[in-house]
């Protein structure tokens, strides 16, 4: 029987954490928690803690973890801050590190794990879309492995295997066009936070939730998909699947092309992320292909959905645009969240914190964290 594998879930109270989580608790003879960390719902945190049994969890905020350590009575050790987060992801008993973190918060225990030469399940994709150029050098040099937990970039990763990457044509990312799919940008401007919130076909945290109703979401993983499969922008486009049963294709240059397919459910890539290169049984839902009344393609519209022609933009500039992109656009999600920016506003703050921060080529992780920096400046400015 193959060894377990020891697991370390960096937000493990988001989304993709509960969603690991349940995947692991099916294979208790295969995997072990061994690191818990979140942001501050301790509640759901203690809850996890009971059944799983973890060594270490690290609570970002220090109140929170304050609390949580009375709660327990030194139980389980109970760490706090980015130095919690460093100190798990590099412990030498984890083998396999999940970062489900969200935003720009995910960059630094990525680069901590793959500096322990662990293997990364990535589901923070902001780590590659803000230093792509530095990531991808260092999982080569430190022996790591990165594998994709997104449905788009585990479709892609399934479909190359086997495959020279001399032979691809394009990678084609598909996306679900969001809940404004079908409305009219002239009606933008009403749009509501509860109706950005209700995306007809995931659910999910609400930052990702949002960028996936301005196709922001899909910008970004075109930035990821440039790193992660070494592809140059002009090799990857995105098509509109409302259904969201293809999850992302790859054409070949002889013409032909691989798509991998599945119901829309996180738990299918979670759970091949923690047992590639091998598949295991399980009760995932399946395609029902006689149910299917269509599955339609459509171009995306970059006027209507400018955040991700200005993804695109970005990723032709290089540098740290992205990281300009990447930090402009939390801000401004968070402010559409809290109701002090309107929806159709997001793109527009972006765009100024992109005319406005000069772009650094070749940048080191400093140039990084600061036009990180400068961008939620910007936007923080312009939004009082």
């Amino acid at each position: 029987m193959a060894k377990k594998k020891n697991i370390c879930i960096l937000g493990s109270t988001g989304s993709i954490g509960t969603n690991s989580l349940d995947v692991i608790a099916r294979f208790p003879d295969r995997f072990n928690v061994q690191m818990l960390g979140a942001k501050n719902n301790i509640d759901l945190l203690e809850k996890q803690i009971l059944k799983f049994h973890p060594k270490t969890v690290v609570v970002f905020d220090e109140l929170a973890a304050k609390s949580l350590r009375k709660k327990l009575k030194k139980s389980v050790k109970v760490l706090s801050g980015t130095d919690g987060l460093t100190e798990i992801v590099a412990d030498p008993d984890v083998d396999v590190v999940i970062n489900s973190l969200v935003g720009f918060a995910g960059l630094h225990p990525t680069l901590e794990a793959i500096k322990h030469g662990k293997t990364v399940a990535l589901a923070n994709k902001e780590t590659l879309v803000v230093a792509g150029e530095l990531i991808m050098p260092m999982v080569k040099k430190y022996n790591a492995s990165l594998i994709p937990i997104d449905s788009e970039h585990s479709a892609i990763m399934q479909c190359l295997i086997g495959e020279s990457s001399e032979n691809i044509n394009r990678i084609i990312l598909t996306a679900s066009g969001g809940p404004f799919l079908n409305t009219d940008k002239s009606k933008f401007s009403k749009i509501t936070i509860k109706q950005a919130l209700n995306h007809p076909n995931w659910r999910m945290g609400c930052k990702i939730t949002i960028d996936s109703a301005t196709l922001m979401n899909k910008g970004l993983e075109v930035i990821e998909a440039r790193w992660l499969f070494n592809m140059p922008p002009e090799k990857i486009d995105v098509l509109i699947h409302p259904q969201s049963i293809i999850h992302s294709m790859v054409e070949f240059v002889d013409g032909s092309i691989k798509a991998q397919i599945g119901v829309p459910d996180m738990k299918i890539p979670i759970q091949y992320a923690l047992t590639y290169p091998n598949r295991l049984k399980s009760n995932n839902a399946t395609v029902d292909f006689s149910s299917l009344k269509q599955m339609t393609f459509l171009k995306p519209d970059k006027r209507k959905f400018r955040c991700l022609q200005l993804a695109y933009d970005v990723i032709k500039i290089g540098g740290t645009m992205p990281a300009v992109l990447n930090a402009a656009n939390e801000v401004a999600v968070e402010k559409f969240l809290t109701g002090k920016l309107p929806f159709h506003k997001i793109p527009n703050v972006i765009s100024i914190a992109l005319e406005n921060i000069k772009c650094v080529h070749k940048p080191s992780l400093t140039d990084i964290e600061e036009a990180d920096l400068a961008a939620r400046d910007v936007v923080l400015s312009i939004t009082r």
